[in-house]
């Protein structure tokens, strides 16, 4: 059965239960600390939060599932859902330390579309499958199952990542053509020749966003995909930053913009 811990929980725990409230290790408490002096999340309420374990017949084992919907919106039933898809470093038992389901309240309060998100742990494999481990698979197959039981609208579906993950929503899309709305992909772990780049034609139609700090060591190689997508994306973005956090939680508005838009478009289901 999953475990779950939620803000509801973190909220009303009594001494005894909020001691034993752990997910996989991680306090509670975690799930709503703000650490804005390292990301710059905004300092506004967390709507419905959780952290669960479930069980992945795609990789095999027991993983983290974190989902947040943006707060004013209840358990996000009919909300559209954007994939999460983490680097090699912060996984979904770091989301909420990092605050993103803050920068999702103050999207969508500054006007962005309401949506979910939702990510799951994929390992190191860069989102694709290795023997009887398939992150990708889990991502494709599963997680809609578990958003729609949830009560999402995972027939409304984009992706995000960064770094490794940012290849791993890319991969994802030109694999599945068509299957995501839109992609947003934060320095990206991409180079000439590997499977991104060999596969960047099927991308077409599908809403790309890409983004790189100035100081980071991949921006030549994000700087030339962009050049070879069959379409112009729609943001891109060379800012000052590096391949942190700090940097990325600098773009999280515009990309969470896209993302919304491309989720419910106007005057579109």
């Amino acid at each position: 059965m999953a475990r779950i811990v939620t803000r509801r929980t973190v909220l009303t725990a009594g001494a005894g239960v909020a001691g034993a409230a752990v997910v996989g290790g991680l306090a509670a408490r975690e799930i709503r600390r703000n650490t804005a002096e390292s990301t710059g999340a905004p300092d506004v309420p967390v709507g419905d939060e959780r952290l669960i374990r479930i069980r992945s017949g795609a990789r095999n084992r027991e993983v983290d599932f974190w989902t947040a919907v943006p707060e004013g919106y209840g358990d996000g039933r009919g909300l559209p859902v954007c994939l999460v898809l983490h680097g090699a470093s912060a996984t979904p038992r770091d989301y909420g330390r990092l605050g993103l389901a803050r920068f999702l309240t103050d999207a969508v309060r500054r006007g962005t579309p309401p949506f979910v998100l939702a990510g799951a742990a994929g390992g190191r494999l860069s989102w694709r499958p290795s023997g009887a481990d398939d992150p990708q698979r889990m991502v494709r197959e599963e997680m809609p199952t578990w958003c729609a039981r949830r009560g999402f609208d995972s027939s409304r579906l984009a992706a995000w990542g960064w770094s490794m993950g940012g290849f791993g929503a890319l991969l994802l899309a030109e694999t599945y053509p068509g299957w995501v709305r839109a992609v947003a992909a934060f320095s990206p772990a991409v180079r000439p020749g590997d499977a991104v780049f060999a596969g960047v034609d099927r991308l077409r139609g599908t809403p790309v966003g890409l983004w790189c700090g100035r100081q980071d060591n991949l921006l030549r190689d994000v700087r030339t995909l962009a050049g070879e997508l069959p379409e112009p994306a729609r943001v891109t973005r060379w800012s000052d930053g590096r391949h942190n956090f700090g940097y990325w939680g600098t773009v999280i508005p515009e990309a969470f913009a896209l993302l919304g838009t491309a989720l419910t478009p106007p005057g579109r289901p």
